[in-house]
C-alpha cells in the first residue's frame, strides 16, 4: 500500500512558494504576483493533475467491492508511470490503459488484474513496438518467390491416421510427469510381435529410444522455425566454379578472392510468398509471442491473422507451430492432433513456397511419429519425397520411417537409392548396414556401419550402431569390437565397455553378479529354491517329447545349437495359455510383483541342447535383474559367463546377474540344460518409476 500513500500525499503536499516584493512595498506569494493575482498555470496543471488520477481511482472503486486488493496493481502500474504533460493535459493516462481503447475505466482494471484477457489487437500492437530492428520494404525480387511446379498433392496420401496400436504419448502411464514435473519417459509404439522382432525392441534396435533422461534420441535434421526477427538458417554447399582451382593455397594472391566462395554459406529458407512480406510485420510480432513461450498469446494471435489472410501458408504454418507449442505445454494429445492437422493445411494452401511446404511436412511427420502414428508419418514423408526427389535427407526419412513398420524390405530399397546417388552419405549407410545385420549377413555388414559412423554425418553418432557394428566384429571373431565399444562409450552411449545396454536409467547400481540379499528378493528365491521340483516336473510336462525343445529362441543370438524357450510372462503381462499348463508354477509367482509386474522383462523356461554356444551379447536396459534357477543341469559342460566371470548353475540353485553386461553361453554337454528364467525390477527403482516406465 505504501506507493498508494505515496501518491496520496504527492498531490496534498504542496510547496509554498517565496514570497517577494511588489513596487508597493506590500509582500504577495510568487504565484499571485506572476498571475496579477488569479489563478496560476501551476495550480490550474495541479487540478487537471487531481481530476485525471480521481478518474483512475474512481474506476478502481468500482470493483473494489469485489473484495480484490486492486490498488496494488493500479500502484505497480504507477510505478512505471512517467510524465506526459500533453496527455495528462488531455486527460489521457495511456500508462493504464490495457485494453486499448484509448482511456483508463473498469474494463482496464479488470485487464490489469488478470480478470479479463487483453485483446489480441493490443498483443499484436505491443509485439510490433518491441521489435525494435525495422527492416526497409524493399520490393520483392522474381527470384525470391519464383514459384517451382510442384506436382499435385493428392489425398490419397494421408491415410487415415489410425494409432498404429501405439499409446498417447502425453496421457498414459508411459508418460507420465514425475514429483518435480518433468517428463519420465516418452512411451514406445507397442508394435506386433513380428515388427518387434525385426526393427524395434530387440537389444540395440532401432526403434526411436524414448526421450527421457535415461536414453538418447536420434539426431534428426531440424525444421527450420523462424525467430521473431531474422527468419532461420539452413547451410547449403555452393558447388565451386569450373575455372576454380580446388588447392586455393596453390594461388595465395587469390586466397581472399576465392576462399569465400569455397565456404559453406548460410541461406535463409523462404518461408514467405509475395504477399506475406507485406504483412512480414504482423507475422513477426505474432511469432514473437511463440519465441517468448507465451503460446496461448501466439495461438489467438496467429488465429486473428488466419481470419485476416485465409491463403496465407505462413500464418497457418505459425498458426500450427504455435498449438505444437500449447500441446506441449499442456501435454494434450487433442491439441497436437490439432496441429498436424494445421500443419496440412498450411502445406495445401496455393502460393505456399517450397522451403515452406518443406518445413511443414517435415514438422507434420515428426509430430505423428510422436504420437505413434507411424502409417500416417510415412504417407507424410512419401509425400514429400514424391515432391522433392532430389532430396537425400527426406529419402533417409522415408527409410526410417519404412522400418518404424517393421517394413525392412522397404527401407532398404530406399537406402539402395541414396546410396546410388550419393555413395557417400553415412547416414545410408548405417542404416543399410543395420538391415543387413538383422538379414544375418553379418560380414557384409560391417563395411556400411563402420563407414557410416566414420563419416561422422548427422544422425550416424548412434548407440544402436556402435552396438552392432561390435556385436557383428565379434561373431566375426575380431577383436577391434571392442574399440567400438570403448569409443560408442567414450560418447556416452554405453554406461561401460562390459555394460552395453541402451535403455537406461542413470544413477542405478551396476554390478555383474548379485545375491539374493543384495537384490532384497529373498523371498522370492527361497520360493523358487524351495519348489524347484514342482516347477522342473511343469517344465518337462509341455515340452516337445520329440525334439525336447519348446519355441525355438529367436533373437538370433545363437551361433550354433538349438535354444527354445516357453514364456509365461512377457512385459508384465501373463500368457494366459501357457499359464494354463504350468498352474502350480504361475500360481507360485503371483505373489511376486517384482517379477510378474516387470514390464521390461520376462518369466519364461529356457531348455537347451547339447552343442549350442550363444554369442556374447547385452540385454536392452539395466531396469531390470535376471535371475537363472536350475532345473536339470548336466554335471559338466554347462556355463555362463558375464564380463570376465564365468559360472555354472546348480539344480535347486538360483543365479542372479545384470544381464545389461556382456554374457556368454555354452552347452557341451551330453544331454539337454533346462533353467527356469525370472527377471525382476531392479531393487532400487522406486515404485513410481515401475510404473511410468514403458514396456521392453
Amino acid at each position: 500500500m505504501a506507493p498508494r500513500k505515496n501518491f496520496r500525499n504527492q498531490a496534498k503536499k504542496e510547496v509554498k512558494p517565496a514570497a517577494v516584493v511588489n513596487k508597493n512595498g506590500v509582500k504577495v506569494e510568487a504565484s499571485v504576483a506572476a498571475s496579477g493575482g488569479g489563478f496560476s498555470g501551476t495550480k490550474i496543471f495541479t487540478w487537471f493533475m487531481v481530476l485525471a488520477l480521481l478518474g483512475v481511482w474512481s474506476s478502481v472503486a468500482v470493483v473494489w467491492f469485489d473484495l480484490v486488493d486492486y490498488d496494488n496493481v493500479i500502484a505497480e502500474r504507477a510505478k512505471e508511470f512517467r510524465f506526459n504533460f500533453s496527455e495528462v493535459l488531455q486527460g489521457k493516462l495511456s500508462a493504464y490503459d490495457a485494453d486499448g481503447d484509448g482511456d483508463f475505466d473498469v474494463e482496464d482494471a479488470k485487464v490489469l488484474l488478470g480478470l479479463k484477457e487483453r485483446p489480441v489487437s493490443v498483443l499484436l500492437r505491443e509485439a510490433k513496438e518491441d521489435y525494435a530492428v525495422k527492416e526497409p520494404d524493399a520490393a520483392p525480387t522474381p527470384d525470391d518467390d519464383a514459384a517451382v511446379p510442384l506436382p499435385p498433392i493428392s489425398d490419397d496420401f494421408i491415410p487415415d491416421d489410425s494409432r498404429d496400436e501405439a499409446t498417447h504419448p502425453y496421457e498414459d502411464e508411459n508418460n507420465a510427469i514425475d514429483t518435480k514435473g518433468e517428463l519420465v519417459e516418452k512411451a514406445q509404439p507397442q508394435q506386433t510381435v513380428e515388427e518387434s522382432k525385426q526393427y524395434n525392441n530387440q537389444p540395440g534396435s532401432y526403434n526411436n529410444q524414448p526421450g527421457s533422461p535415461e536414453t538418447k534420441e536420434t539426431e534428426a535434421e531440424s525444421v527450420p522455425e523462424p525467430e521473431a526477427d531474422v527468419e532461420p538458417e539452413v547451410e547449403s554447399v555452393p558447388e565451386p566454379e569450373a575455372d576454380v582451382e580446388p588447392e586455393v593455397e596453390s594461388v595465395p594472391e587469390l586466397e581472399a578472392e576465392f576462399v569465400p566462395e569455397l565456404k559453406a554459406k548460410k541461406k535463409k529458407p523462404k518461408l514467405l510468398n509475395k504477399f506475406e512480406k507485406t504483412i512480414k510485420t504482423e507475422i513477426d510480432a505474432a511469432e514473437k509471442l511463440r519465441k517468448k513461450g507465451k503460446v496461448e498469446e501466439a495461438v489467438r494471435a496467429f488465429e486473428t491473422l488466419v481470419l485476416q489472410y485465409p491463403q496465407s501458408p505462413r500464418c497457418r504454418y505459425g498458426k500450427a507451430l504455435a498449438e505444437d507449442g500449447l500441446a506441449e505445454k499442456m501435454l494434450s494429445n487433442d491439441m497436437l492432433q490439432k496441429a498436424i492437422g494445421t500443419y496440412k493445411e498450411a502445406s495445401e494452401l496455393p502460393n505456399a513456397t517450397p522451403d515452406l511446404i518443406k518445413a511443414t511436412l517435415k514438422k507434420r511427420a515428426e509430430r505423428q511419429q510422436f504420437l505413434g502414428r507411424m502409417r500416417g508419418a510415412l504417407a507424410t514423408l512419401e509425400k514429400l519425397v514424391q515432391i522433392f526427389p532430389e532430396d537425400m535427407a527426406l529419402k533417409n526419412d522415408l527409410g526410417v520411417a519404412h522400418l518404424l513398420i517393421g517394413d525392412n524390405n522397404s527401407a532398404k530399397r530406399v537406402y539402395e537409392e541414396v546410396l546410388a546417388t550419393a555413395p557417400s552419405d553415412g547416414f545410408a549407410k548405417v542404416h543399410y548396414g543395420f538391415i543387413l545385420k538383422s538379414e544375418n549377413k553379418i560380414a557384409e555388414s560391417i563395411p556400411f556401419l563402420r563407414d557410416g559412423l566414420e563419416s561422422g554425418d548427422p544422425g550416424t553418432d548412434d548407440g544402436r550402431f556402435y552396438f552392432h557394428l561390435g556385436d557383428a566384429l565379434q561373431r566375426m571373431g575380431d577383436d577391434s569390437a571392442y574399440k567400438w565399444y570403448e569409443r560408442g562409450h567414450q560418447r556416452g552411449h554405453f554406461a561401460s565397455v562390459w555394460q552395453r545396454s541402451l535403455y537406461n536409467v542413470d544413477g542405478l547400481k551396476a554390478q555383474p553378479w548379485w545375491t539374493p540379499k543384495d537384490t532384497g528378493y529373498m523371498d522370492l528365491v527361497k520360493t523358487l529354491e524351495r519348489n524347484w521340483r514342482i516347477i522342473r516336473d511343469e517344465a518337462q510336462s509341455v515340452m516337445d517329447k520329440t525334439t525336447g525343445l519348446f519355441v525355438p529362441e529367436e533373437e538370433n543370438l545363437r551361433e550354433k545349437g538349438e535354444w527354445g524357450q516357453f514364456t509365461l510372462w512377457q512385459q508384465g503381462k501373463k500368457a494366459g495359455e501357457s499359464c494354463r499348463s504350468v498352474p502350480k508354477t504361475c500360481g507360485l509367482l503371483e505373489r511376486y510383483p517384482e517379477a510378474t509386474g516387470c514390464k521390461r522383462g520376462q518369466i519364461k523356461f529356457s531348455v537347451m541342447q547339447p552343442g549350442t554356444h550363444v554369442w556374447p551379447h547385452t540385454g536392452p536396459t539395466n531396469c531390470r535383474l535376471r535371475m537363472h534357477l536350475g532345473l536339470v543341469i548336466p554335471k559338466t559342460g554347462c556355463k555362463i559367463r558375464c564380463t570376465n566371470d564365468t559360472r555354472a548353475w546348480e539344480e535347486g540353485k538360483v543365479l542372479i546377474f545384470d544381464d545389461s553386461f556382456e554374457h556368454e553361453v555354452w552347452q557341451d554337454a551330453d544331454s539337454y540344460r533346462l533353467i527356469f528364467i525370472v527377471d525382476v525390477w531392479h531393487p532400487e527403482l522406486t515404485q513410481y518409476q515401475r510404473q511410468t516406465l514403458s514396456p521392453i
